[in-house]
């Protein structure tokens, strides 16, 4: 069958989002898109009542009849309905996850990864380590209720002492799941295969334990996608099951209903494998900030939970200090007066900045939420721990440890937003530089932003596992990507290293494709930003004396690269970036570089 429409919702905490794609003169594109809040909730308790609404706006913009009666038609009959309907959700809360493992920097941080990575929120990490009295872990199991626990522990023919007593304190606590008593709880055991046995005489009985692969087999090796696939099925079979309606949803769609954001992991993971790039992706919300990224073929997902826009914006200036939140802020303002600012977000969520000066103190906050969030990232994103490296006789000297951070800057090759504060910020400019301020990209750096949030749909496109569609639902997740989610900002160019200000940094000269040249001297300290449309463009970037592009130091790079909405960006700031701690310096350069990128309209006479 040859797959040419497609409809996709998701279910989120508070909209459930609908989408047509369609293919158009032999490609696909996105149609027209739906959205309905969700009815998870009471009065409705059905999900699919929000569903149905959603899709009820997307069959009248598109003039397409979808649905009969509550009834998603499928597969397509000429122009009625769609080949196949597809859904996430991350309503009710999304996955709520507890993990075990014997040692908490090792199996512990494993599991913690394979939980992470399959789209759940992991709300305590267990270990036979983690300083906790056997009574304190039953106590927190029995409080949190979670709608699964993944137990790990100890390589194949190891010791199986550590993790059947974990297994024991898991049987004492004896958990209820946070959905509902009619049913036992999922535990997954992804450990040592020789406690296999004992596992079961242990928990078999009074959970429902489901058994797959070790996922630390040996020391040197993770072994986690039989976890996280385990944790997908049993999310639908269990928890899902739970959820108001979801059951009547699972009957209607033509692959299994994902999580939001493991289907936003799949299509970052597709996106790296199939341009062979290296890819960092963040979500923003009200109440979290995932951070999902592919180094070196390794893919990584952090949730930090704690670190929102609406819902948890107080925790963003709690981690970060006030001094930090103000380093971003252009103009002088009374650190009570941000404090309360900050506290009237948090308890009026949905309320959208209605004054320059509020836009800029929330894009000051973003920068926060997101430059915290990607630090927990780089920290979890690592080689493994407790591995023995193999070291030269110049590396006998010096001893390193094996937990060494997989996000390199400088090999980073996409940077993609999305979220409210980053997608739907007035100005595209204002995107890019929450984007480059947040992350600090180094060298040579695409930067785009999720146009309506459509990456977790097009993420279930990616794992459609049907034979004789899965080929094309993959093409169409990608051709609409490309095409309608993403919005090429441009690319970042910035030297690493530091010198003196009014040092060049960096010497460019650019090609556009209409054979103009033009270039650009970029001393230390400056930002310089050039219009060019999403086009090639051949450039040669020489860094100054003592920088780095990509090269090494002094090294002259010849590439092809990108321009964009907002066009080619040449951050002459150094990498490490540092923002002076003297008020007026401070409020001189934000300036600046405000102007310089021509990201609002005036920031005279604010504060």
């Amino acid at each position: 069958m040859e797959l040419r429409s497609i409809l996709a919702t998701d279910c989120g905490s508070t909209t459930t989002k609908a989408i047509l794609i369609e293919k158009i003169d032999g490609e696909f594109r996105l149609s027209v898109r739906g959205e309905a809040p969700t009815t998870v909730e009471a009065p409705f308790e059905d999900v699919t009542k929000g569903v149905l609404n959603a899709v009820m706006e997307v069959e009248e913009l598109a003039g397409r009849k979808l649905l009969d009666g509550d009834h998603i038609l499928t597969p397509s009959s000429g122009d009625v309905g769609v080949d196949i309907y597809i859904s996430t959700s991350s309503a009710g809360g999304g996955l709520q996850m507890m993990v075990a493992g014997v040692v908490k920097g090792m199996t512990g941080e494993s599991a913690e990864r394979a939980a992470l990575g399959a789209g759940s929120i992991v709300m305590d990490v267990l270990a036979s380590n983690d300083g906790r009295k056997p009574h304190e872990k039953i106590t927190r199991i029995r409080q949190l209720r979670p709608d699964m626990i993944l137990l790990s522990g100890g390589i194949d023919g190891g010791t199986t002492k550590h993790v059947v007593e974990l297994a024991e304190i898991l049987a004492a606590a004896n958990p209820k799941p946070r959905l509902g008593t009619n049913y036992k709880l999922p535990v997954i055991y992804a450990g040592n295969t020789d406690a296999s046995g004992k596992i079961e005489e242990t928990l078999g009985e009074i959970t429902d334990l489901d058994l797959t692969e070790n996922i630390r087999p040996v020391l040197e090796r993770e072994n986690l996608k039989p976890s996280r696939d385990k944790i997908h099925d049993l999310f639908m079979e269990h928890v899902m099951q739970q959820a108001p309606g979801y059951k009547k949803l699972m009957e209607w769609t033509d692959a299994p209903i994902m999580p939001t954001p493991g289907a936003v992991g799949a299509l970052i993971e597709m996106v790296a494998e199939k341009e062979n790039i290296s890819v960092v992706g963040v979500d923003i919300g009200g109440a979290t900030t995932d951070i999902f990224s592919v180094f070196q073929k390794q893919f990584n997902r952090t949730v930090s939970a704690n670190l929102g826009m609406s819902y948890s914006i107080c925790n963003v200036l709690a981690e970060s200090g006030l001094k930090n939140v103000l380093r971003w802020v252009p103009f002088n303002i009374d650190e009570k007066e941000l404090t309360n600012r900050i506290g009237n977000k948090m308890i009026r969520p949905t309320t959208v900045p209605q004054s320059l000066e509020e836009l800029v103190i929330e894009q000051a906050i973003a920068r926060e939420a997101l430059r915290l969030s990607f630090i927990q990232h780089k920290s979890f994103a690592v080689n493994l721990k407790g591995v023995q490296k193999e070291r030269t006789i110049s590396d006998a000297f010096e001893q390193t440890d094996s937990g060494e951070s997989l996000v390199d800057m400088m090999e980073l090759d996409l940077l993609v937003g999305s979220g409210g504060v980053l997608s739907h910020a007035p100005r595209r400019e204002q995107s890019a530089r929450m984007l480059i301020d947040s992350f600090l990209p180094e060298g040579i750096t695409q930067l785009a932003v999720d146009s309506i949030f459509m990456m977790p749909q097009l993420g279930v496109m990616a794992k459609i596992e049907k034979e004789d569609l899965a080929q094309d639902a993959r093409a169409a997740a990608i051709e609409v990507f490309e095409k309608d989610c993403l919005i090429h900002l441009g690319t970042c160019v910035a030297p690493v290293g530091t010198t003196k200000p009014g040092t060049t940094v960096l010497h460019a000269e650019l090609t556009l494709l209409n054979g103009e040249t033009q270039t650009h001297e970029i001393k230390f300290g400056d930002i310089v930003r050039i219009d060019v449309p999403y086009e090639k463009v051949n450039a040669k970037l020489t860094p100054g004396k003592g920088m780095d592009i990509g090269s090494g130091k002094n090294e002259t790079i010849q590439t092809i690269i990108y321009g964009g909405v907002v066009g080619i960006i040449l951050d002459g700031r150094g990498r490490p970036m540092n923002i002076s701690d003297n008020s007026q310096q401070r409020i001189a350069d934000l300036s600046k570089w405000s102007a310089a990128m021509q990201e609002y309209p005036s920031l005279e006479g604010l504060g």
